[in-house]
């Protein structure tokens, strides 16, 4: 069939939606960078007899999340506007699922007097999606090179649609503790906190890997193979973000009137310059740490925890309010780092960076900018969703952070369950301490370490 131009929603297809179009599709590309980021991390921490298979695995997992997000997890997450136009879950899902009306439409032949704005809508899942595969990444870090494969890639299903769920409640303007008071602009609740708490499980059930918090009888030490992949791996994270904070703002008349997806008043610019200055703060704070207690790790956990606990309140800091918590941040993730080092605790990227700094980041926000009006939906004057009806409250903080942690643990506890009893969930010591990707895919590492060379002796 060809195209009639005279039969099409000429508003669906305009130049300020296409710039749109271009701003969200952006955010795409800087989510993915970060992945890459990620994975370059991973690379330079895992040891070098499971540095092929921790790395696939992260990235299947990725996919898995990806998958099931254009399935379900979309659907779920716009249940929030359905419901404030009187709709339903159901018809959210019925519409976004992968098969689903709005999912398969074209933009130019749907009248925007049934969705306006189409093509942006669209993309989101995209842009979602590359987070739901984040989230499954993350987590891999607190379990990798112990937990089974079939137990980690059923997690990674599961935890798409439970932390799709958790979108739905915390993050965007209209969710239920959104709407309620609970302020986060960047996803820190579904996307850090909820991995975070499925790794409080997993990590004393996993246990410590061999070699990692003492000398092993067969393992004198875990080494890793580039430390130095690192920098690259943390600079590609902060080259990405920016894109990515464009995409967590919603555009209004006139033109581009920027506000946050909490419905906040906020920038672009102002937004822009919070993330720099966290990274900017974490990063002199870690410097500190680092070459004062001689750790290297603190050089990487400094920028990061500085982001993590600037990122819910990016749309609402003033530059210096950012600047002082990017400060402070490194302070948190130090001692929660300490803590589990002394404990024997084999969880060395979540718990510093998400239990601590995520959670002091929301504290923070909810002392800083307690009062700050956010929630509902631009243009609605009255009612339960009345535009910028709700304030950000240290109470809400607490609860929101509180519901995203628990939800992980609450998952996680459920998953380990059952996969105890069907599939199994750790890998026996032995392949630990051989290597999972001489045991899996029959690769051998081109470098003997000195501590490999100890099972050998």
């Amino acid at each position: 069939m060809s195209l009639d131009v005279s039969t099409i929603f000429a508003q669906q297809v305009t130049l300020n939606s296409l710039v749109q179009n271009i701003l969200y599709a952006s955010g795409i590309v800087g989510a993915i960078l970060v992945v890459v980021g990620l994975l370059l991390i991973d690379a330079g921490t895992a040891r070098r007899r499971n540095l092929f298979n921790s790395t696939i695995e992260k990235t299947l997992g990725f996919f898995l999340g990806f998958a099931t997000y254009y399935i379900i997890g979309f659907g779920l997450w716009a249940g929030q506007y359905y419901i404030m136009e009187g709709a339903t879950m159901m018809d959210s899902i019925n519409d976004w699922w992968l098969g689903g009306a709005m999912t398969n439409a074209m933009a130019h032949h749907t009248d925007p007097g049934t969705f306006p704005g189409l093509n942006t809508f669209q993309i989101f899942i995209f842009f979602l999606a590359v987070f739901a595969g984040i989230i499954n990444i993350l987590l891999h870090f607190a379990v990798s090179e112990r937990m089974k494969a079939p137990a980690y890639f059923i997690t990674c299903i599961v935890a798409t649609v439970v932390s799709s769920a958790l979108s739905w409640a915390t993050w965007g303007s209209v969710g239920p503790l959104t709407n309620a008071g609970f302020h986060d602009f960047f996803g820190v609740g579904f996307v850090y906190l909820f991995p975070a708490g499925m790794a409080l499980v997993f990590t004393p059930k996993l246990g410590a890997r061999p070699g990692m918090m003492a000398p092993h009888p067969r393992i004198s030490a875990y080494l890793a193979p580039s430390i130095g992949l690192c920098a690259p791996g943390l600079l590609l994270i902060f080259a990405g973000l920016p894109m990515v904070i464009l995409s967590c703002l919603f555009f209004f008349d006139p033109e581009a009137l920027a506000v946050s997806v909490t419905m906040a008043d906020t920038s672009v610019g102002i937004a822009i310059n919070n993330y720099a200055m966290v990274w900017a703060g974490g990063a002199i704070t870690g410097l500190l740490i680092a070459y004062s207690t001689g750790k290297y790790a603190y050089t990487l956990l400094g920028p990061l925890a500085g982001y993590v606990a600037g990122a819910s309140g990016f749309d609402v800091y003033l530059p210096w309010q950012a600047f002082i918590v990017g400060l402070a941040a490194p302070f948190v993730a130090y001692a929660v780092y300490e803590f589990t080092l002394k404990r024997g605790i084999d969880e060395h990227k979540l718990f510093p960076l998400f239990l601590g700094a995520g959670v002091f980041g929301m504290i923070m926000l909810g002392i800083f900018k307690a009062g700050t009006p956010r929630g509902g939906y631009f243009g609605i004057e009255e009612g339960a969703y009345a535009f910028q009806h709700g304030e950000i409250s240290l109470v809400m903080q607490l609860a929101g952070t509180a519901a995203c942690i628990g939800t992980g643990v609450v998952t996680a506890l459920i998953l380990s369950f059952i996969l105890e009893r069907t599939v199994g969930l750790r890998v026996h010591e032995d392949d630990q301490i051989e290597g999972l990707d001489g045991k899996i895919w029959d690769l051998e590492p081109d470098v003997l370490t000195h501590a490999d060379s100890a099972q050998n002796a």
